[in-house]
Formats: C-alpha cells, sequence, structure tokens
C-alpha cells in the first residue's frame, strides 16, 4: 500500500491517518520533482508578431477596434 505525505520540521507527515502496526519497516522514497511552468510572459511570446495586419496603433485602441469604443 502507498501513502503519501511530506517532511514537516524534519519528520514524515502522511497526508491521510493511517493505523500502522508499531515497528513495521517502511521503504521512504522521493517523487521526482515536477518540471517548472514557464511565466505567463514565456508563454505568450510564441503569440508575438504573429498578426501583421493590425493596425499601428492596435495596441493603444483594441476597445476601438473590438468593441466600437472612441479611439484615445
Amino acid at each position: 500500500m502507498t501513502y503519501r505525505g511530506h517532511i514537516k520540521n524534519g519528520v514524515v507527515v502522511l497526508d491521510e491517518p493511517a493505523e500502522l502496526p508499531e515497528g513495521a519497516e517502511v521503504k521512504v522514497e522521493l517523487d521526482p520533482p515536477k518540471p517548472a511552468e514557464p511565466p505567463i510572459g514565456q508563454k505568450l511570446m510564441r503569440w508575438a508578431g504573429v498578426l501583421k495586419s493590425l493596425p499601428p496603433d492596435a495596441s493603444r485602441n483594441i476597445d476601438h477596434y473590438l468593441y466600437g469604443h472612441p479611439k484615445r
């Protein structure tokens, strides 16, 4: 059976309570670290420069082009 937990102050703390017999032999294995997810800015960079036909003031007046608001 596998029990999951974490280390707190140098002691293994199980996530779910378990009744284990006193003196039971256990084996502790570390899960491999999860790869760090890139920051959102890095994810968005794949879209940089993709749309070539936008007006030069699109970033400033995006509400005008999307919703018809007055230009700034």
